[in-house]
């Protein structure tokens, strides 16, 4: 069972126990738990009349190893809720004294950072092999997801030649793109907070088809991982409205190597007889092809 409330159901089972410093605590979580999410315990002591000790106690009591394991626990049940206009607001508070560039760069490679520690390497080998069976490949992300499908569905489909980018202008429309959806083909979908409804329901109806799931989303938390038979994680974050997807694009450009590698071969025939219609066409600029012929204008 999907479990977004895991935290409100610790709070609750364990209020009779708690201390009353404590309860003062677990009464401002959860009334505030879209405020308290990003409060340091000290911040957070102070607001409700505790000192930060009794804050990390109280972590503890819950079960969590210090403060920093609740706080990403409150992270995972507000992030989905928070508005566009919430994030920004969170964004203004967390840039206040840093230089936003200095601030976010870090931000993404700590991104990256987490998700090599935490991302199942088996279940990530089981994904490249699960597409590389499939009969057709599915691709389906929307809203600001699009672009990473788009970015997986442009190197697909140079590895092969069963891949469907799904557009999504409405709910019925992506209906009528996957309704032939069967066990051997494979579904890779793509949503980060705010979840897509759209996407969610395409999940929902390919598992139901038997077919294999994939979902790139960001923790074990998401309403994704409940249809997916594998589930790659990659940490995303509200640092501002904008979604952070550097993370997510790394395990794709993973996924990419890692099936471009199985398929060397076929791939390096590709390439060469692409190489022939983008020079024939003129796809690229190329650079000696310039310069070459600046110098021979430059001797005439």
């Amino acid at each position: 069972m999907h479990k977004k409330n895991d935290l409100i159901q610790r709070i609750q089972s364990s209020l009779p126990k708690l201390s009353k410093g404590q309860k003062l605590i677990a009464n401002y979580i959860l009334n505030h738990y879209d405020k308290a999410v990003f409060l340091t315990a000290a911040k957070l002591g102070s607001i409700v009349g505790v000192s930060e000790s009794t804050v990390v106690r109280f972590a503890n009591e819950l079960g969590y190893d210090g403060y920093p394991k609740l706080q990403r626990a409150l992270e995972e049940l507000v992030k989905n809720r928070l508005t566009a206009v919430q994030r920004m607001e969170v964004a203004s508070d967390r840039l206040e004294h840093q230089h936003v560039l200095r601030y976010v760069l870090q931000s993404d490679a700590d991104k990256i950072k987490y998700t090599l520690e935490e991302i199942d390497e088996q279940v990530f080998d089981e994904s490249v092999n699960a597409i590389l069976n499939a009969r057709k490949i599915y691709i389906l992300g929307v809203r600001s997801s699009a672009a990473l499908a788009s970015f997986l569905g442009f190197y697909f489909n140079l590895l092969f030649d069963n891949v469907k980018l799904i557009h999504t202008n409405s709910v019925s429309e992506m209906f009528e793109q996957i309704h032939k959806l069967s066990s051997e083909d494979v579904v890779i979908g793509i949503s980060f907070p705010r979840y897509s409804k759209r996407t969610l329901k395409a999940m929902e109806f390919a598992k139901s088809q038997n077919a294999t799931v994939i979902t790139i989303t960001d923790s074990p938390l998401s309403p994704m991982t409940q249809y997916a038979t594998y589930s790659l994680l990659a940490r995303s974050d509200m640092a501002s409205f904008v979604d952070s997807l550097v993370a997510p694009m790394s395990v794709l450009n993973a996924l990419i190597v890692a099936i471009s590698l199985k398929k060397k071969d076929e791939i390096s025939e590709t390439l060469s007889k692409l190489e022939k219609i983008w020079t024939e066409y003129q796809v690229y600029d190329n650079e000696d092809e310039d310069l070459n012929l600046t110098y021979s204008l430059n001797k005439k």
